[in-house]
């Protein structure tokens, strides 16, 4: 056998490894709108972004809406609250202020320190009030009203401030008293200027705030401290402090015509059935009750007078003075008027007191020796 032949018989090895089974051809694809099966058109992205934009704008105003109502809300809340602080304030100062400090000078019963002294305690309360005021927390649409308010509060402040001041003097006698009295007089104008800044003012200009933040059903009160323009005459103010006259002039109205006399007398005071008697002498009069002075004088003068004065003044040791008064609206040419002063309080019986009784020269009266008397009075139990 040749090499050839035994190469021919030699079986054949074949190594053969494992493959793997062929996958099936896939379907062909097919791009179809709404599936996943490929990237989207351009109209389907610019109505997903429409869609995703209208969405945040709606989002956006949602947000702004929210926030305006929670502004708006809180600004309606901080005019009602400030509107409610003015009327409360302004309603201290009406009732806690000007209305105690008229009916205490109406009363007639202060006299002297006392009466400065309780002047004071009033004008406390009108500093407070304008205290609180300053201290409130003001809306930006009420900042003109604001300082409206402070300017009607410290008008009073300040009015009853410079009349503590000057009371002492203005119950006095003399040119001083009367010029005191007339810057009493004169500080009355504040009480009334306060009044006319507040309704012309300050609550229009509240009432201005809530209309334009469309705020309604509130109410905004009225104030008024002078309770009436008689306070504004010197007279007036001589009257119920017990002080010096403000001197009137009688038909001219300024002074004594020329050529002519103004003046009155004093012709006699008594007490119930005593008539007193000046000088040395003693009058027997009772305690209790509080004694009434009448007085009697004549126009002595030439010409008819106006708002003529009358003061009495009690004063005994251990004892506060206590001083009273009366005005004649009009006394004519040799005609005798009578007052009747009833004072507020008297000593104990078995005091010894002094009685001073005033017909207050008028203006251009030369003779005044006659116008005045003293009496001593031993106050008795009846």
């Amino acid at each position: 056998m040749s090499f050839f032949d035994d190469d021919d018989e030699q079986p054949t090895r074949v190594t053969s490894r494992g493959r793997r089974p062929a996958r099936p051809a896939a379907p062909p694809r097919v791009a179809t709108e709404g599936t996943g099966g490929g990237p989207p058109d351009r109209q389907t992205v610019r109505t997903r972004q429409a869609v995703a934009l209208g969405l945040g704008v709606l989002v956006l105003i949602l947000l702004v809406l929210g926030v305006k109502g929670c502004l708006d809300s809180r600004r309606e809340r901080a005019l009602k609250d400030y509107n409610r602080s003015v009327a409360a304030i302004i309603s201290d100062s009406d009732n806690q202020v000007a209305k105690p400090f008229f009916q205490l000078l109406g009363g007639g019963n202060a006299s002297g320190k006392d009466l400065q002294v309780q002047v004071n305690q009033i004008r406390l309360n009108a500093e407070e009030d304008a205290k609180r005021a300053q201290a409130l927390d003001v809306p930006g649409a009420m900042r003109s009203a604001q300082q409206n308010l402070m300017l009607v509060l410290n008008l009073r402040a300040q009015a009853l401030t410079n009349i503590a001041e000057k009371l002492s003097v203005a119950q006095g006698q003399g040119a001083q008293a009367e010029a005191a009295t007339q810057e009493i007089a004169g500080q009355m104008q504040s009480f009334l200027a306060s009044d006319v800044v507040y309704s012309q003012r300050t609550a229009p200009l509240i009432k201005e705030a809530l209309d334009d933040a469309g705020i309604s059903g509130q109410t905004i009160p009225a104030s008024r401290s002078l309770p009436g323009y008689t306070w504004l005459a010197p007279q007036t103010i001589a009257n119920a402090i017990g002080g010096q006259a403000v001197s009137t002039g009688g038909t001219s109205g300024g002074g004594c015509p020329a050529g002519t006399s103004c003046g009155h007398g004093l012709d006699s005071t008594s007490i119930g059935t005593t008539t007193l008697q000046p000088g040395g002498a003693t009058n027997r009069v009772p305690s209790k009750p509080p004694p009434t002075v009448i007085v009697k004088f004549t126009n002595q003068g030439d010409n008819p007078e106006r708002n003529v004065a009358v003061t009495v003044r009690l004063s005994a040791p251990g004892a506060k003075a206590v001083t009273a008064r009366q005005t004649v609206p009009q006394t004519t040419p040799g005609a005798q008027s009578t007052v009747s002063i009833k004072l507020p309080a008297a000593p104990a019986a078995g005091t010894v007191g002094t009685l001073d009784v005033d017909v207050v020269p008028v203006a251009g009266e030369k003779n005044t020796d006659n116008n005045k008397a003293s009496y001593t009075i031993l106050f008795t139990t009846g």
